[in-house]
């Protein structure tokens, strides 16, 4: 390590103002400060309230996503090799089915090797595209305005493939995640300056130009010819008199997230993992959360209770929302981004409550999305400043009142 050290001290001068590549110097300082604390100290009296920083954030954020990501690769590779002796096929063409044959393993769902390696030969090649594509149109930017390289789309970079089904073509996720990336953040100014979270921006532009690949029921299990419908895509294409007979799977399965779906949104278990360490570490906002949970189930009980005679979305429990879709996840790791949401305690309980009012009402009322948590957080996302702004002026007036004379 000190020989790196000293390697990266001998290039510094390349680098800096007046030196042969000072153009790239956004690119040195990021590989610099992400292997090594900075050298900058300041000097004087200064505010600092605790030791955190922004790398120090992005990477707790990456490590509560790891029971969401060990969840994504199991599941995925169970679902698909479930469906795969179901079909009664001893193996599948391509080079997924090649590298499962090169390393002695079967499709036998009861294997957890298999369901590892075959679920990461999916998962991987979305992760290694997210974070390649998405790394370099933020380090481009950063080179072309002289900015720091920061490490905020570690976590972008996870998160979107979290958010895709297995099935999506790699060409896709770059540009979907491209597309978050610089129309979702860079184009207003970088890292805390944009408005909505780009992850979700990049995932919403590939719902809505790509509904083929996002949508329908042959996408959410890793088999070419086999039909697999998420919870809420079942009970949104059944027949009232059906209801929720027409999902297969148990609460508890829910729950666990051994079901299809989206690659890291099945497991509410594993949602509530990166919870936990989130409010323990004091990252993400308990008022969101909450406030969330409390309008999802508000609304949800009404029109449980209301029912409908035509729509049989009205016929899900509120207890069933909350464990399928993308609910947990957009709750905890989404909804809670601090740069999109609000900044003030009032704005904040406000803000979840209307993403969780939302979420229902797109998922129930709206029967063209049988999902609403994207699209709610991101309608979050853009009152969030005009939230806080009113937050604000209301307090500034009852300030002026109190102390009028």
């Amino acid at each position: 390590m000190k020989a790196l050290r000293k390697l990266l001290d001998r290039l510094e001068p390349t680098f800096v103002k007046g030196g042969k590549l000072e153009r790239f110097y956004s690119l040195y300082e990021a590989i610099d400060t992400f292997l090594y604390t900075p050298a900058d100290v300041t000097q004087g009296p200064t505010h600092v309230r605790d030791g955190i920083d922004l790398k120090r954030v992005m990477v707790l954020v990456v490590v509560a996503l790891l029971p969401c990501v060990y969840v994504a690769i199991i599941n995925t590779g169970f679902q698909a090799n479930q469906a795969i002796a179901e079909m009664g096929v001893d193996s599948v063409a391509g080079w997924r089915g090649d590298t499962m044959k090169s390393l002695g393993l079967n499709h036998d769902p009861d294997s957890f090797l298999a369901n590892l390696v075959y679920g990461a030969l999916f998962f991987l090649p979305l992760y290694i595209f997210s974070m390649a594509v998405g790394g370099i149109c933020e380090v481009l930017f950063c080179i072309i305005r002289g900015h720091e390289v920061t490490e905020g789309f570690l976590v972008t970079g996870l998160l979107f493939p979290l958010t895709l089904p297995p099935t999506i073509p790699l060409w896709q996720v770059a540009i979907g995640v491209a597309f978050g990336v610089i129309l979702g953040k860079e184009v207003f100014g970088g890292t805390g300056r944009n408005f909505m979270n780009p992850a979700l921006t990049g995932r919403a532009f590939l719902y809505f130009a790509h509904a083929d690949t996002m949508t329908g029921n042959s996408i959410w299990t890793a088999v070419d010819g086999f039909s697999g419908a998420t919870p809420l895509g079942a009970l949104a294409a059944a027949d009232v008199e059906v209801g929720m007979q027409a999902i297969d799977v148990t609460w508890s399965q829910a729950f666990l997230g051994t079901m299809p779906g989206s690659l890291g949104e099945t497991s509410v278990l594993a949602c509530l993992l990166g919870c936990v360490f989130l409010l323990a570490t004091g990252i993400a906002s308990w008022r969101i959360m909450l406030s969330m949970l409390l309008g999802a189930l508000g609304l949800s009980s009404l029109l449980y209770a209301v029912g409908s005679d035509s729509n049989p979305m009205f016929l899900m429990p509120p207890h069933w929302h909350l464990v399928t879709g993308g609910f947990a996840f957009g709750l905890v790791f989404m909804a809670t981004d601090p740069v999109s949401a609000t900044v003030t305690r009032t704005g904040m309980w406000i803000y979840g409550a209307l993403i969780g009012v939302m979420t229902i009402l797109i998922r129930v009322v709206n029967p063209a999305f049988p999902e609403g948590v994207m699209l709610a957080i991101l309608f979050g996302n853009v009152f969030a400043p005009v939230i806080d702004a009113f937050v604000v002026q209301a307090h500034v007036k009852r300030r002026l009142s109190r102390h009028a004379t």
